[in-house]
């Protein structure tokens, strides 16, 4: 169950991506983590979603900012850890060059990247604070390899071993600490500015409900055609592990069926309400070109 809208931190991701948004906050942020190397930013998106790749699976981003050298950084907030990380950094980096190379462009022109995850735990387990990686040779580790790619995981657990005095305080905050430092500070301003706002209140609420509609849907569909299946293969192979095996496969299938269904109602009732095409994109996750055939 998501928290209530009062009691959100800057570890949830609604609330993260609210105070990202701030674009002075955003590159403060940055720069803390990499050491003033971050240029002036001139967009910050929240919530981008790369979706337009066939059937492969698409990606939404907490954060996408980009600084006036063209320069990427997706900036993500992590509270639980699905084991799945690396991974994921990988498709997230995938998902980024795919959406930024043009036809007919060359590779050359991929833009150098950053991908920053601030977890609430120590995904690579070594009691860390920061884990930076770039892409170096095995056979010779002083050789890296010039492909433009930082991947960064951020440990808030081991924050009393940052060097680094702001990224130790912003750390500290991430495990619910608040100190006297002016950049925390104005993360608590933007934080109580999100609060104070009706309309974000009424957002995430719409998020909250949006979810669990989907994730209620996908349940019954998944019911349904997990007793049909069941007592198709029940014909077969006994029907008691048959029911047992249908209701297994049925409720994954259908939740995910379910789940889109409900994304698809949802965005045709917010298109007719006159919402904007990205706040559409934002919550349902769905593409622009799926939204633009309602």
């Amino acid at each position: 169950m998501r928290k209530s809208f009062d009691d959100l931190t800057i570890a949830d991701d609604y609330m993260f991506y609210r105070v990202m948004e701030n674009t002075d906050i955003c590159k403060t942020l940055l720069n803390i983590v990499l050491h003033d190397k971050t240029d002036t930013i001139t967009d910050v998106q929240l919530q981008k979603t790369v979706a337009d790749a066939g059937n492969a699976k698409g990606v939404r981003f907490d954060v996408w900012a980009k600084d006036c050298n063209g320069t990427i950084y997706d900036v993500e907030m992590q509270a639980i850890n699905k084991d799945d990380l690396a991974r994921r950094i990988r498709y997230y980096q995938s998902a980024i060059d795919v959406s930024v190379l043009e036809k007919n462009q060359p590779y050359e022109s991929l833009p150098d990247s950053f991908i920053i995850f601030f977890c609430t735990f120590d995904y690579i387990g070594k009691d860390l604070p920061v884990y930076s990686f770039k892409t170096i040779c095995t056979e010779d580790s002083t050789i890296h390899l010039a492909d433009g790619i930082t991947k960064i995981i951020i440990n808030s657990t081991a924050a009393e071993k940052e060097a680094s005095p702001a990224l130790k305080s912003f750390l500290q905050y991430m495990n619910g600490k608040i100190s006297d430092d002016g950049f925390i500070r104005k993360i608590e301003q933007r934080i109580k500015e999100v609060k104070e706002s009706e309309e974000l209140r009424k957002e995430y609420m719409l998020i909250n409900s949006f979810e669990r509609d989907a994730r209620n849907d996908g349940w019954k569909s998944g019911w349904q055609d997990g007793m049909q299946a069941g007592m198709q293969a029940g014909m077969q192979a006994g029907m008691q592990a048959g029911i047992a095996q249908g209701k297994s496969e049925g409720i994954a299938q259908g939740f995910a069926d379910g789940s889109r269904q409900t994304k698809l109602e949802t965005a045709k009732l917010m298109k007719q309400a006159n919402c904007e095409l990205d706040f559409i994109i934002q919550i349902s996750g769905l593409s622009k070109t799926e939204i633009e055939k309602l």
